[in-house]
C-alpha cells in the first residue's frame, strides 16, 4: 500500500494567511465596487465586441466553422424528418390551447427559425409542446369560453371567437418572451433550478395525464367545454361518463383504428432506433389517410364528424398582442414561464451532455425569450423545447442549429401551399395525436424504483409533485411540488446530525466514532462536525446537541459513546507528535471542544451569535473552544459577529488535526521546542 509521510509545523488560521495567503486589499465601498464593475463592463475593443457578438448570436460563432461535409446530410435529413413531424402535431397542439389548427403550425415555424439564430443547444427542437400548450388552454378556456347558446355555424360567430381566443394565447406568448429576456437581463437563469429534476419529470408526467383526460372529449366526440379550476380531471370525467350515451360512434371508430395505428408505430420507432435511417412518420401517414378518407366518404356531412376546416395559405400580418390582456394573463404566464424555462433548459444540457459540449443557460434565457415574443405578433401562442421532436433530431442524425431551417422550410411549404389540403382532416386524429405524443412523459414511471433506490427524499418529491398536478391542478400542482422540494432541503438543514469525531490509528485522519469503531477520541478533547450551515433555522437544534455531547445541559448527563470505551492519545517523541496510544477505560473530563467548520457552507448573524453564547458558556464551565477548517466566508462573517473578542485567533486552526497536535502539546508534560506534526 502507498504511503504518505508529513512534517510541518501547526497552523492556525491566522499564521497559514500570513505564509501562503494573498495580500489583502483595501476594501472599497459600494461605489467603488460599482465602479470597478462599470469599467470592466464598459471595456470597448474590436476583439471584445465580436466576443460579445458571438456570445449574443451564436449563429456568428459555429456558423463560419460549419463543417458541410461532415454535417449537412444529417442536419437536411433531421430537419426534414422534425419538419414533417412539426406539421400534424402543432395542428394538434393547437387543439390543446384551444385555437385553430393553423396557429400550430404558425407557432412551428418562426420558434425553429429564431431559436436557429439565437439558441446555444445544437440538438434542441421548439415549437409546440404539450404541457405548455395545455396550461395556455386552461387560460384561453377560462378567459374565452364558449357560449353556451352557440351552435357553431355561424362563420362570423366562430371567426370572432377564434380571434378572442387566440389573442389570449399570443398574449400570453408576448408577456413568457418579456419574462424571459427580463430574467436573461438580471442574470436570473438559475432561478430555474428550483425546478429539480424529480419536479420536473413528476411535473410533466402529471400533465400529460391531463392532456389524455382533456382530449376524450375530441376522441369520443362529445361537445363538452373544459373545466377551470380545482380538480379539473376529475370534473372531466364526470362530464363525460354523464354525456357518453351522445358519444359519435363515427368518431369513436376513427379515433380506435388511428390509436390503432399510431401506438404499434411509436413502439417500433423507439424498439428499432438505431436500425432505421428515419423513424416511420406514422402522424403524417394517418393525417394523409384520414384527410381522403374523411373527403371521399363525406364523413362530416354524413355522421357529423368534426374536421380541421379552413386553413388560410400564407402568413398574418404582424401586429401587437393585445396588451389590455396582460393583467388578466400574468399570474399564469409567470408559472408557464417557469416550467417552459425549466423544460427546455433541462433537454439542452441532456443532449450537451450527450455530445460532449456546453450551452448557456442565459443565453437560452433570450433565444426563447425572442422566440416567443417575435413569434407572438404572428399570432403564436406560447413555445418551448420540445420532447418527441428533440429525440427526434438527435435519432435522425442531426449535428448543428441548422436543422432548424430546414424544419422551418418544411412548414413553410406547408402554410404557403399545402394547408388548405387539410380541410377536411378529422380532430379526432389530431386528439389521438396529441394522446401518443405523450409516451415518453408516461414512461418516467419507470425511473420511480431506482429514484427510491438512489434518494427516498427525492422519491417523496417525485409522489406529492404528482399527486398534487394529477389531483389540484397544473399550476397549483407545480407550485406544491416545488415547494415540498425546497422544504426537504430546508428540514435536512435543520435536523443535520452533529458527530464526535475519532481519529484512525498512525493517520491524521478523523471520522465519526459511531460509524468507524477502530476510530477513537483523543482524552479530555471532544472533537464534533456539524455537516450543515449554522444558522437561524436549526440554531436551537444545534446548541442542544451541541450541549447534549460536550455535557452543558444540566438535565442530561455528558455523551458516552457507545462504541468501545477506548481514548486515543497522541504521544510526543522528540518534539513533534508521532503514534498514538490506546487507554482503555480513561474517562478524562472534556477539556476542549473542537468543532469541524469543513461542512458548514455559512452562518448567518444568527448562527454567528450562538457560536458566541457557546464559546462563553463552554469558557465558563472549564472548557475552551477551537475551530476548524472554516471557509473565508465563514470567518469573515464570525469575525463582524464579535467572535474574536472570546476567541483567540491562535483558536482558529487550518485542519482538526492542528487543532488536535496543539492541544495535545499544550497539555503534555514534557517540554516541547519545536511544535510540529509528524504522521
Amino acid at each position: 500500500m502507498s504511503s504518505l509521510a508529513l512534517y510541518r509545523g501547526i497552523y492556525t488560521e491566522e499564521r497559514f494567511q500570513q505564509v501562503y495567503g494573498a495580500p489583502q486589499k483595501p476594501e472599497s465601498g459600494l461605489a467603488g465596487m460599482l465602479k470597478g464593475r462599470l469599467a470592466r463592463a464598459c471595456h470597448c475593443s474590436s476583439a471584445a465586441a465580436w466576443h460579445f457578438l458571438q456570445g449574443r448570436l451564436p449563429i456568428a460563432s459555429w456558423l463560419p466553422r460549419y463543417q458541410p461535409r461532415k454535417w449537412l446530410l444529417g442536419d437536411v435529413v433531421a430537419g426534414l424528418t422534425v419538419g414533417i413531424v412539426h406539421i400534424p402535431q402543432g395542428m394538434a397542439f393547437a387543439l390543446l390551447t384551444s385555437v385553430a389548427p393553423v396557429y400550430g403550425l404558425y407557432t412551428s415555424f418562426f420558434p425553429a427559425l429564431l431559436y436557429m439564430l439565437f439558441g446555444t443547444g445544437r440538438h434542441v427542437s421548439t415549437g409546440t409542446f404539450a404541457v405548455v400548450s395545455l396550461m395556455t388552454g386552461s387560460v384561453v378556456e377560462r378567459l374565452v369560453p364558449i357560449p353556451l347558446q352557440s351552435n357553431g355555424t355561424d362563420p362570423a360567430e366562430v371567426a370572432l371567437l377564434e380571434g378572442q381566443r387566440i389573442g389570449v394565447a399570443a398574449a400570453m406568448a408576448f408577456l413568457m418572451g418579456l419574462l424571459m429576456i427580463g430574467m436573461f437581463t438580471f442574470h436570473l437563469g438559475f432561478l430555474s433550478t428550483y425546478l429539480s429534476e424529480p419536479v420536473v419529470k413528476a411535473f410533466t408526467s402529471g400533465a400529460a395525464l391531463h392532456v389524455v383526460v382533456s382530449q376524450l372529449q375530441s376522441l369520443l366526440g362529445l361537445p363538452l367545454p373544459r373545466p377551470d379550476g380545482w380538480f379539473t380531471i376529475f370534473k372531466t370525467l364526470s362530464s363525460v361518463v354523464e354525456a357518453f350515451p351522445l358519444t359519435n360512434i363515427a368518431e369513436l371508430l376513427i379515433s380506435g383504428l388511428c390509436l390503432a395505428v399510431l401506438v404499434p408505430i411509436k413502439e417500433i420507432n423507439n424498439r428499432y432506433r438505431s436500425r432505421m435511417w428515419v423513424p416511420i412518420p406514422g402522424e403524417i401517414i394517418m393525417v394523409l389517410l384520414a384527410t381522403g378518407i374523411c373527403f371521399a366518404s363525406s364523413l362530416n356531412t354524413h355522421y357529423n364528424v368534426q374536421i380541421v376546416g379552413h386553413l388560410p395559405a400564407g402568413f398574418p400580418q404582424p401586429q401587437l398582442p393585445a396588451l389590455r390582456l396582460l393583467p388578466q394573463v400574468l399570474g399564469d404566464t409567470v408559472a408557464l414561464t417557469f416550467v417552459a424555462y425549466a423544460v427546455s433548459v433541462s433537454l439542452a444540457m441532456i443532449y450537451a451532455e450527450k455530445h460532449h459540449y456546453t450551452i448557456d443557460p442565459n443565453q437560452e434565457l433570450l433565444a426563447h425569450g425572442l422566440s416567443n415574443l417575435v413569434s407572438s405578433m404572428f399570432t403564436c401562442f406560447p413555445s418551448s423545447a420540445t420532447l418527441a421532436t428533440t429525440n427526434i433530431l438527435d435519432s435522425a442524425g442531426g449535428y448543428t442549429q441548422l436543422s432548424g431551417l430546414f424544419t422551418s422550410a418544411v412548414v413553410l411549404v406547408v402554410l404557403m401551399w399545402i394547408g388548405p389540403l387539410f380541410y377536411y382532416l378529422p380532430k379526432a386524429v389530431l386528439a389521438c395525436i396529441n394522446v401518443t405524443s405523450l409516451r415518453q412523459m408516461f414512461l418516467q414511471f419507470q425511473d420511480l424504483p431506482e429514484l427510491w433506490r438512489i434518494s427516498h427524499v427525492d422519491f417523496a418529491a417525485w409522489v406529492v409533485t404528482w399527486l398534487s398536478v394529477v389531483v389540484i391542478n397544473v399550476d397549483l400542482g407545480l407550485a406544491v411540488g416545488v415547494v415540498f422540494s425546497m422544504m426537504t432541503v430546508v428540514c435536512r438543514t435543520q435536523r443535520a446530525e452533529c458527530l464526535v469525531l475519532g481519529r484512525a490509528a498512525d493517520t491524521e485522519i478523523y471520522r465519526p466514532v459511531k460509524e468507524n469503531s477502530k476510530c477513537f477520541e483523543i482524552p479530555g478533547v471532544k472533537i464534533l462536525s456539524y455537516q450543515a450551515p449554522i444558522y437561524y433555522g436549526n440554531r436551537s437544534f444545534f446548541r442542544d446537541t451541541l450541549s447534549r455531547l460536550v455535557g452543558l445541559s444540566r438535565d442530561q448527563e455528558p455523551y458516552e459513546d457507545q462504541g468501545p470505551d477506548i481514548k486515543m492519545h497522541i504521544s510526543t517523541v522528540e518534539s513533534s507528535i508521532s503514534v498514538l496510544d490506546q487507554k482503555p477505560g480513561s474517562d478524562t473530563a472534556v477539556q476542549a471542544v473542537v468543532l469541524d467548520c469543513s461542512g458548514v457552507a455559512f452562518v448567518d448573524s444568527a448562527g454567528a451569535r450562538l457560536l458566541i453564547q457557546v464559546c462563553i458558556e463552554c469558557q465558563k464551565a472549564g472548557m475552551q473552544v477551537h475551530l476548524a477548517a472554516c471557509n473565508a466566508n465563514v470567518l469573515s462573517t464570525l469575525r463582524s459577529c464579535g467572535l474574536l473578542h472570546h476567541l483567540h485567533p491562535r483558536q482558529i486552526f487550518v485542519t482538526v488535526h492542528d487543532a488536535a497536535s496543539y492541544l495535545q502539546q499544550t497539555t503534555e508534560t514534557v517540554e516541547q521546542k519545536d511544535p510540529t506534526i509528524w504522521v
